[in-house]
């Protein structure tokens, strides 16, 4: 089934946001949103209501919508239970994993490597993806799901507090992670897993970035495609 206009707009708002172009806190005007995309506002108030419920995106009554902002005390419940989730999808893999689960991926592992350095906001959209596809792969989807919505709250997360670092470090784990899988050693692929995620969470910093100019206009134009 192609995807309705409202989900254009929901996915291209859900893109910006992944990949850090919209920023915690940023609002979102649904007048402003629907120029942007060429929609009605009703169908961008239904896509923020989709964000509203995956964490994303804050509406307040009479004030409108914003890119979520999660505090510390959230972010630290957000990846304490992604930790739990991954690593019991990372053995379930395992168990489990045949030669085209590991075909794909490598595949995804070799878009990461091709966006080092290229495009940063792939970078980052790409490394989190993974995370998605391996649940994916684990083969239960009440797992995907929870699992897809702690990954996309994580990057806001980063997006507000993260410190600077290198992706080439997260291509390296992720490719010891599938080496473990294609090995079917559950116990190393959820201990590498672990390590992953404890280095994602300890690059949160305590203070929120510096304010910056934000042109909503120019940031959804990419996505509004």
């Amino acid at each position: 089934m192609a995807p309705t206009r409202a989900d254009t707009v929901y996915a291209g708002l859900r893109r910006a946001i992944i990949e850090q172009a919209l920023a915690p806190g940023d609002k979102l005007p649904e007048d402003q949103i629907g120029r942007s995309f060429g929609v009605s506002r009703t169908l961008v108030r239904g896509a923020l209501s989709r964000l509203q419920s995956e964490g994303l995106v804050h509406i307040r009554a009479n004030r409108g919508a914003e890119v979520a902002r999660p505090t510390l005390a959230e972010a630290t419940d957000i990846f304490e239970m992604r930790r739990c989730l991954e690593l019991e999808a990372t053995r379930r893999l395992a168990a489990r994993a045949g030669p085209d689960d590991i075909a794909r991926l490598e595949a995804h592992l070799a878009e990461e490597t091709a966006s080092l350095g290229v495009n940063d906001t792939r970078s980052i959209r790409l490394a989190g993806e993974f995370h998605i596809l391996l649940a994916e792969l684990a083969g239960n989807q009440v797992l995907l799901g929870y699992v897809a919505e702690l990954v996309s709250r994580c990057s806001l997360i980063l997006a507000l507090y993260g410190r600077p670092h290198s992706a080439e470090c997260g291509v390296r784990e992720h490719r010891d992670i599938i080496e473990a899988l294609r090995r079917r050693d559950g116990d190393a692929a959820a201990r590498l897993m672990q390590h992953h995620l404890d280095d994602v969470a300890g690059r949160a910093l305590l203070s929120d970035p510096a304010a910056r100019p934000r042109d909503l206009g120019a940031i959804l134009e990419p996505y509004a495609g």
